[in-house]
């Protein structure tokens, strides 16, 4: 494919980063927005942090997925096509990850949305919407340190993409 189909891709495609709470550890924010600033060279990029419950260890875990499904549902649109960051999902390398986002861009997708859930996962409500489910690791990772490596691993995608020298193999 040549140079010039890849930037219409770029132009026409957006990724949105939906996430639960807000991003509070100073050096977090940083190095998100050091990333965002970066990909605004591929794509337009736009990370959304939710509200979140107001104090959710007074309720039952149930119900703040519930909750907190009910209110990430509220950002996706019809035509979006929905991935959620889950450690139950499919793991990918890099490069298989980039690969992935490239055939949406061939495809014609005009929005990528991932999602970050809270501290409990997501809703079955969330979970059928959602037409794929990622896996960054088996490990589990605080909620807000998920923020930066999916924006990280999203520039590092599209380095790969575009043959940079950012990744190395």
């Amino acid at each position: 494919m040549g140079k010039l189909h890849i930037i219409s891709y770029f132009c026409s495609m957006n990724i949105v980063l939906l996430c639960i709470g807000k991003t509070q550890a100073p050096w977090l924010l940083e190095g998100i927005l050091e990333y965002e600033k970066r990909l605004k060279h591929y794509i337009r990029f736009k990370r959304i942090e939710l509200s979140g419950i107001k104090n959710p260890a007074s309720l039952p875990g149930p119900l703040v997925i519930e909750k907190e499904g009910k209110e990430l549902l509220k950002h996706i649109k019809t035509g979006d096509h929905l991935i959620l960051f889950d450690e139950r999902g499919s793991t990918y390398t890099s490069k298989q990850m980039s690969f992935q986002i490239e055939q949406h861009m061939q495809k014609g997708t005009r929005s990528l949305v991932f999602a970050i859930g809270g501290a409990y996962g997501f809703s079955e409500e969330v979970r059928n919407r959602a037409q794929e489910t990622w896996s960054l690791s088996h490990l589990t990772f605080p909620h807000q340190l998920v923020r930066l490596l999916c924006v990280e691993q999203i520039y590092r995608c599209f380095t790969i993409i575009k043959k940079e020298g950012y990744h190395h193999e």
